[in-house]
């Protein structure tokens, strides 16, 4: 099912929602679109619009502090554009860089995307005792990053250029 991206009226992304949720946002006036999915749209009886990707709210929802993107395996692969961080190749597995097994945690700093191989080949050791060069250096998302990360990397379509992806994920 695809998602939809929902700002604020501030423009600050929100969440995602499902493409139901977001077109009943739009036909009660709620949320207005932002922008389309080139070429569909959704029809009814009463109803003919654009296949949402990204709506705005009309009213400024106030939101508690994010202050972090909660860690996740799906979320480092996303961040990673599903690719290796050693040779670049296809990943689907995360690697940490300083391994468990020397103390190493489940945190954004410490963890990669990384292929199968590679992942074996380094196994319980870090980079450079395994001999192994990071292409990337991995970083933390804001709250928001992670959410147009994660709408970007599902979607074919791309987002609008007005709604950017953060510098180091876009390398």
């Amino acid at each position: 099912m695809r998602q939809t991206l929902v700002l604020n009226a501030s423009y600050e992304p929100l969440s995602t929602v499902s493409l139901r949720r977001a077109v009943v946002l739009v036909i009660q006036h709620k949320a207005v679109v932002e922008h389309a999915h080139p070429g569909l749209r959704v029809r009814a009886a009463a109803v003919d619009l654009p296949v949402p990707q990204v709506i705005r709210l009309r009213r400024f929802v106030k939101v508690p502090f994010r202050q972090r993107a909660p860690w996740s395996r799906r979320g480092v692969l996303v961040r990673d554009r599903h690719r290796c961080a050693y040779c670049g190749r296809r990943a689907t597995t995360i690697d940490h860089v300083l391994p468990r097994a020397q103390g190493g945690d489940d945190t954004w700093l410490n963890t990669v995307a990384a292929c199968a191989e590679d992942n074996h080949r380094k196994g319980a050791r870090t980079p450079a005792q395994a001999g192994m060069r990071l292409l990337s250096q991995p970083f933390e998302p804001t709250p928001a990053d992670a959410l147009l990360l994660a709408l970007g990397a599902q979607d074919g379509d791309a987002l609008p250029d007005w709604l950017s992806l953060p510098e180091a994920a876009s390398a």
